[in-house]
C-alpha cells in the first residue's frame, strides 16, 4: 500500500535544516580561509547551531570542506542558466566570468584545508569541476549561437577575462587586508593588462 506523503508537516523542518547547513558552510568557508585547522567546535558556535546539528550535517572535517568546495562550484554552475534566462549571451558570460573568479579566490583561500583533507593515503578525491565545464560549455554556445563571436573567440575571450576578473580580486582583497601590490590597481597592471598576484599570508 502507497504511504501518504508527508511533504507539507516536512517542508518546516527541512527548510531549517537547509537554512542551518548554508550558515555552516558560509561560516566555515570564511574559518577555514583564516585558518585551515579551525576547530569544528569554533565554527559551530559561530554559526549558530549545536554540535549535533553540525555533526548530522558534516560527520567529519573531510566531509565539511569538501562540501565547501563542492556547494561552491554548483553555486557557480546554477548560475548559468539564471543568467541565460534574462540577460543576453554575452553580458551572461560577462556575469557569469564575475561568479568564476570569486569561486577560483575562495577556492585559493581553500587550499591549505583542502590539502590537509585529501592528502593522506586512502583519504576522498577532490571532488572534479565538471558542473562548471557544463555551465562553461552552455554560456559559450549560447554566445557562438548568437553569431557575435567566432567559436575560437569567445573561448580566448573566456580565458583572458577569467585571468583579469582573478587578478582584480586578489589585488582588491590584498588592498583591503593592508598588503597593496606596487604597480597594481585593484589587481590589474597599470598598463591594462592582468598579472598574477603573489602574496604570503601572515601566519
Amino acid at each position: 500500500m502507497p504511504q501518504p506523503k508527508k511533504d507539507k508537516p516536512d517542508t518546516p523542518l527541512r527548510s531549517d535544516a537547509q537554512r542551518n547547513r548554508e550558515r555552516i558552510l558560509e561560516v566555515a568557508t570564511e574559518e577555514l580561509t583564516h585558518c585551515a585547522n579551525a576547530p569544528l567546535s569554533a565554527i559551530a558556535k559561530k554559526a549558530g547551531v549545536g554540535q549535533g546539528t553540525f555533526y548530522r550535517h558534516f560527520p567529519s572535517r573531510e566531509a565539511l570542506v569538501l562540501e565547501i568546495y563542492r556547494y561552491g562550484m554548483q553555486q557557480v554552475a546554477d548560475a548559468a542558466p539564471r543568467l541565460l534566462a534574462d540577460r543576453g549571451p554575452e553580458r551572461a558570460l560577462r556575469e557569469w566570468m564575475d561568479h568564476l573568479a570569486e569561486f577560483a579566490m575562495t577556492k585559493a583561500g581553500l587550499a591549505d584545508a583542502i590539502r590537509l583533507v585529501t592528502s593522506a593515503p586512502g583519504a576522498p578525491e577532490k571532488p572534479r569541476p565538471t558542473p562548471l565545464m557544463d555551465a562553461a560549455g552552455l554560456l559559450l554556445r549560447a554566445n557562438e549561437e548568437a553569431g557575435d563571436h567566432p567559436p575560437g573567440g569567445v573561448r580566448r575571450r573566456l580565458l583572458r577575462r577569467h585571468r583579469r576578473s582573478v587578478a582584480d580580486r586578489a589585488g582588491r582583497r590584498l588592498a583591503a587586508a593592508g598588503h597593496p601590490v606596487p604597480g597594481l590597481r585593484h589587481g590589474r597592471a597599470a598598463g591594462g593588462s592582468a598579472r598574477p598576484v603573489t602574496a604570503s599570508r601572515k601566519r
